[in-house]
């Protein structure tokens, strides 16, 4: 929770503020995220308008997960930027239009409210840093990933292959080995072949 009593309801009174947290579970996707308990940096800017308080600000956190394609450990930096009001608990429509369709009671679901001058952080700063977050992340952009016979990592070994023996051609291997018996299937007919000069 973070206060605001310091800025009153003067529209254009700003504080800034800067205050390391401890990063709340479930801070992430499945494959990467911020590690419950690690030290996430906030840097705000509060300032006070005519509904309430506008947050903005950047968080700065260390990232672990792991590759998608050969899944090594990965280890980075995150910085996310963020910015939501804080509406007045008092605050009608006084600064807002007013609006009669389902689109209002919607907005009005979405809006953050102060309570005794106090704003918790946590839901912005989780959008922020879940929305910061690579989809698809990968220890390098060329990353090969894994081989798909025998999960080995192919960064290690660019020269690994198998010798994949299709089934569909198996039927003619075994001609393949007939020929090697002193037959000349495939040999030129030495008579020569009329129909196609005709």
């Amino acid at each position: 929770m973070f206060d605001t009593h310091e800025l009153g309801r003067r529209p254009g009174a700003l504080k800034r503020l800067s205050r390391s947290i401890q990063a709340p579970a479930d801070l992430g996707i499945e494959v990467i995220g911020v590690a419950e308990g690690a030290t996430v940096e906030l840097d705000l800017r509060l300032e006070s308008v005519m509904e309430g308080v506008l947050v903005t600000g950047t968080a700065r956190a260390p990232l672990t997960g792991e590759c998608v394609r050969c899944l090594e450990p990965i280890e980075r930096e995150l910085d996310a930027d963020f910015q939501e009001m804080y509406s007045y608990p008092d605050a009608d429509a006084r600064g807002r239009i007013a609006a009669a369709d389902d689109d209002a009671e919607d907005d009005e679901e979405d809006l953050l409210f102060l309570e005794d001058d106090l704003f918790d952080l946590e839901p912005v700063l989780r959008d922020a840093v879940v929305l910061a977050l690579p989809l698809q992340p990968v220890c390098q952009e060329d990353c090969p990933g894994l081989c798909s016979e025998c999960g080995a990592r192919l960064a290690d070994d660019p020269d690994h292959h198998h010798d994949v023996h299709d089934i569909r051609w198996a039927a003619l291997q075994g001609l393949a080995g007939s020929g090697q018996d002193g037959e000349k299937d495939n040999a030129p007919r030495s008579d020569g072949d009329d129909s196609q000069e005709k």
